[in-house]
């Protein structure tokens, strides 16, 4: 008699997750369970993240995206994280993961560790009244933020997976009912600034002492054996938050919830709710409605970034020396200039130039397009798609078609821009030439893009649109000899 074939394994349940939060105890979770949905249907698995699981795509249907991440039956512990945090400003002792758990952690292809995280899963002990669940445009626009972040070179978390959930959910700030979904998010850690602060708050130095050795052993492992370690630590998230600042800005991105519990310990971006990238060069610009007054808006991230860094130094002062701390926060403007710099001229075709030209051409950039309140990536995708190596002698054919606004703040930034071009060998222009190219994205995810999207999928249910752009999100510049360049 033949025995029936063995039933195939779902590569994703598998995965050889590692207890390391669970190890530390209950004082920073609560183990809770998954909200079970009415329906499953996979709108978006993220294939390229699976090789750096150690899994082959091929090998992972769709079904098994669905068992592991929809239907949750059988599976966990997962807990939800307790973190406290500075709101716009205001202490709220009321957090923790109200709509989301942590699924699991795996090491890497690349040695690792990283955090499988739901959102949208079901109500937890912080839920706080609300249901617990996501909008399947939140899942939406979540996946479109990650996948753009990525290719553009920030540090970011990437959505695995996206699930509709069949529920119908009502929302202040969408039209309702509105769909649901649930998604899993892989991350660096879920660990928070909030999650330090809690423990502060609740007179716990010893689970201070306790978390600290946690993340330095998993996320800051070269600094294991050293002496002042605890100091060390502060000092290279100081410049990881520093250079994530720089990465938004230069990028053109607007976190717009930076508060203390959406900081990442390990420095990573993640947790995108109303963010916009913005089109019109506007520093004061704001993507969330409820920030009235600007405290988030695009030009303040980077001191916002400071700010909750100097928070955090109120839980780790009993573990640190605050004169230390200040000095290594003292720090954060330079970390944060010289990464802006160097993806500010990157974007302008440089590698690098003399410090002070490369100070007043940034400056004579940032101007110009203030002045003139000029469509940001559209200033340097034209830069790129027009470079000629002629500019290096003829400044009057440096993008004319952008005079007549700000024509004198425009004709500052062309001489500025021509005199970096003559400090170059002519051998170098070529590789102006494609560093402008590899460094500016003829597709950028605009509030229109993701609304035409979105209304294709909740209009038609036609989700083609949406597939579409994030394959070019995730290859958003011009392929190499695309354009001729004018000799």
């Amino acid at each position: 008699m033949q025995s029936d074939p063995p039933l195939k394994k779902n590569p994703l349940l598998a995965l050889p997750f590692e207890p390391a939060l669970a190890s530390l105890g209950e004082d920073y979770y609560d183990v809770v369970a998954a909200a079970e949905f009415p329906v499953h249907h996979l709108r978006f698995r993220n294939d390229a993240l699976l090789p750096l699981l150690n899994l082959d795509p091929a090998a992972v249907s769709d079904a098994d995206f669905i068992e592991a991440f929809g239907h949750f039956e059988g599976q966990g512990p997962f807990f939800a994280l307790r973190y406290h945090g500075y709101q716009f400003g205001e202490y709220n002792p009321f957090l923790g993961d109200g709509r989301g758990f942590l699924y699991g952690q795996v090491r890497g292809r690349d040695g690792e560790l990283y955090d499988l995280g739901t959102k949208g899963s079901g109500t937890t002990p912080y839920s706080r009244g609300g249901d617990g669940r996501l909008t399947l445009k939140g899942g939406v626009r979540e996946v479109l933020a990650a996948e753009a972040l990525q290719a553009l070179g920030v540090r970011t978390s990437r959505t695995l997976s996206l699930i509709e959930t069949g529920e119908r959910l009502w929302r202040g700030d969408e039209p309702s009912p509105t769909r649901s979904s649930v998604m899993v998010r892989l991350s660096r850690s879920h660990i928070r600034f909030g999650t330090f602060e809690r423990l502060h708050y609740l007179g716990r130095k010893d689970l201070i002492r306790q978390l600290l050795d946690h993340v330095i052993a998993c996320y800051y492992r070269p600094l294991v054996d050293e002496a002042d370690r605890d100091a060390l630590f502060y000092e290279q998230l100081v410049e990881r938050v520093a250079e994530l600042a720089a990465q938004w800005m230069a990028a053109g991105f607007t976190h717009a919830v930076l508060n203390t519990d959406n900081m990442s310990i390990t420095g990573e971006s993640f947790d995108y709710g109303p963010y916009a990238f913005i089109d019109l060069y506007d520093p004061d610009f704001t993507a969330a409605y409820f920030d009235p007054y600007g405290r988030y808006s695009y030009g303040n991230q980077p001191l916002i970034c400071k700010v909750n860094l100097e928070a955090l130094q109120i839980p780790l002062e009993t573990l640190i020396p605050g004169e230390r701390m200040q000095a290594s926060l003292g720090r954060f403007q330079a970390f944060y200039e010289r990464a802006y710099s160097r993806r500010m001229l990157a974007k302008l075709g440089f590698e690098a130039l003399e410090a002070s030209l490369a100070k007043d051409v940034l400056a004579s950039t940032l101007a110009y397009l203030q002045a003139a309140r000029a469509p940001y990536h559209a200033f340097f995708l034209q830069l790129s798609r027009n470079f000629c190596p002629d500019w290096s002698t003829e400044a009057e054919s440096i993008l004319p078609e952008w005079r007549p606004a700000a024509e004198a703040e425009f004709l500052q930034w062309r001489t500025l821009y021509q005199q970096a071009l003559q400090t170059l060998p002519p051998a170098e222009l070529d590789a102006v030439a494609e560093r402008l190219r590899e460094h500016n994205p003829s597709t950028v995810l605009l509030r229109p893009q993701i609304e035409n999207v979105w209304a294709a999928i909740s209009e038609n249910d036609d989700w083609e649109p949406f597939l579409t752009l994030v394959e070019r999100l995730q290859d958003p510049f011009d392929p190499p000899n695309t354009h001729e360049r004018q000799r």
